[in-house]
């Protein structure tokens, strides 16, 4: 995990010396790198019509409920870091109900391969790290596509690797830890496909692709209601151009 981390860092300083120019009226504040960005977009397009995309319409030929336990294994061992998230955002009771629904999961539900839990009305309270410190005030940080992994921002992805190191999933040996990432990102690519020819009818789909992250990233992080956004500089010279035609 730390190995990770420390990788993680290293290319967030290797790419501040390819920012966008500060004095690119038309660059988005956000997204400093862009140019390195959009290189590894590329790299990530190619790696997944080569490698991703086959291997999940491979997984998506086993039988729907097959995958649906297997998504609810993977699923279960997250519910841990879920109830210290929770806690830390002093949501008790979601903190709670995670706790439950690990416990009947794991038991009841045979290690999480049903579940039993959301049947009984206690159903998933999602909250990673990130999106903890987010609710603490901590900033975003850049804008980065990592290869292979895709978007992110700096707070999101550290908070993955924090969460990676509570129990369960700290406790998994090497095999066991890569299958649970093999099965969630192939289960995540298989879905996000409804969504691909939207990006790629769409006249930039990097710009597109880091508009749904953010817009993802806001409604996790304020729980599907996020405040509204400051008008950015640009809209306000649009609008005063537009009102002398009022």
């Amino acid at each position: 995990m730390i190995t990770r981390f420390m990788l993680m860092v290293a290319l967030a300083l290797t790419v501040s010396g390819c920012s966008s120019s500060p004095s690119d009226p038309f660059a988005d504040a956000r997204d400093p790198f862009e140019t390195v960005n959009r290189d590894l977009w590329d790299f990530n397009q190619d790696l997944d019509d080569a490698i991703l995309w086959p291997a999940a319409q491979a997984y998506g030929k086993i039988p729907e409920q097959g995958r649906r336990g297997l998504r609810n294994v993977v699923d279960n061992l997250g519910e841990p870091s879920y109830v210290l998230n929770n806690a830390l955002q002093g949501k008790v009771t979601d903190a709670g109900v995670s706790f439950w629904r690990f416990a009947i999961n794991s038991t009841v539900g045979l290690l999480g391969i049903f579940d039993v839990a959301s049947d009984l009305g206690l159903h998933v309270r999602p909250e990673s790290f990130g999106e903890t410190v987010a609710s603490w005030g901590v900033a975003d940080g850049p804008y980065l596509m990592l290869p292979a992994l895709g978007p992110t921002v700096v707070i999101d992805r550290s908070g993955d690797v924090v969460d990676g190191m509570y129990f369960p999933i700290d406790n998994l040996d090497g095999g066991v830890s890569f299958a649970r990432l093999v099965i969630k990102a192939l289960d995540t690519r298989l879905r996000l496909q409804e969504q691909q020819a939207l990006m790629e009818n769409s006249l930039d789909s990097y710009s597109f692709v880091r508009e749904a992250y953010f817009q993802n990233w806001r409604n996790k992080v304020y729980d599907g209601n996020p405040p509204p956004l400051p008008q950015r500089e640009e809209d306000e010279l649009d609008d005063d151009f537009f009102d002398q035609f009022d």
